[in-house]
């Protein structure tokens, strides 16, 4: 059967906590009682993640595994999934566990009345200086630019409604920008007000693996806001380029 839900989640150097990702999302996606499918897109990893992921790939026919010749990053993960998913509903989240499954249900529950529904890490379990402070100087730069207010962009665990990602001409980084991006589609696309919310979601200290992010993302934001009203427009431009982001080396998937 034709997937209701898809989930997104991008994966580097995360050989240890592939299977527990796996079982808990198993459990959580299962109890929801709709059809769905989980896109894991190893983003050049240089561990033994892509065995992990061959595995359970192997054992659960829900699964779908895409690896990249190399890493290529972020937003060119996301826009790997995008492009393959079925679902009219698209769950994001880091593949490192600090995301917590069990919070799918209730963004899912708001994405039935919403466009986008954004993960709000209220209570963040990582370093202030150089995860927590910089997130906040960053929403705040952001909400200026794009007029859209969120107290956590950074925030992977997202749903979105499959039309309002999909088209977008995305670009290296412009992860970060996704809930402004496709308000900014449904506003000149599909010609109506974007229905955009957050809510408070459960953030988890990271027990395997390090983090691949710091100080420099909000550098890379700050870069970015000088034109960022144009690549918004870009994103949502039919007639714009669509930029080559990645380059996959196989697909594991159930006929």
């Amino acid at each position: 059967m034709t997937p209701e839900i898809s989930v997104v989640i991008p994966l580097r150097d995360e050989e240890r906590n592939v299977v527990p990702l796996h079982d808990e999302l198993t459990r959580v996606l299962k109890g929801l009682g709709r059809e769905y499918e989980v896109i894991l897109v190893d983003d050049g990893s240089e561990d033994a993640t892509f065995a992990r992921l061959s595995e359970v790939q192997a054992r659960d026919r829900r699964v779908r595994v895409v690896q990249f010749t190399r890493n290529f990053g972020q937003t060119a993960a996301f826009a790997a999934g995008f492009a393959r998913a079925r679902g009219e509903f698209i769950v994001t989240s880091d593949g490192d566990l600090q995301n917590d499954p069990a919070d799918i249900p209730k963004l899912l529950a708001l994405a039935r009345d919403h466009d986008v529904v954004c993960g709000w890490r209220k209570d963040r379990k990582d370093s202030f200086v150089t995860r927590h402070l910089p997130s906040i100087v960053a929403n705040r730069l952001l909400g200026a630019i794009t007029g859209l207010r969120l107290h956590d962009n950074g925030c992977s665990l997202k749903v979105y409604r499959a039309n309002v990602v999909q088209p977008l001409k995305l670009r290296p980084g412009m992860h970060r920008y996704l809930p402004a991006l496709a308000g900014e589609f449904v506003a000149s696309v599909l010609g109506r007000t974007p229905r955009v919310t957050e809510v408070v979601v459960n953030h988890r200290p990271r027990q395997f693996g390090r983090s691949k992010y710091g100080l420099s993302r909000t550098f890379s934001v700050a870069r970015d806001l000088v034109g960022l009203r144009q690549l918004m427009r870009d994103a949502s431009d039919p007639d714009a380029p669509a930029p080559v982001l990645y380059e996959v080396r196989r697909v594991l998937e159930s006929v």
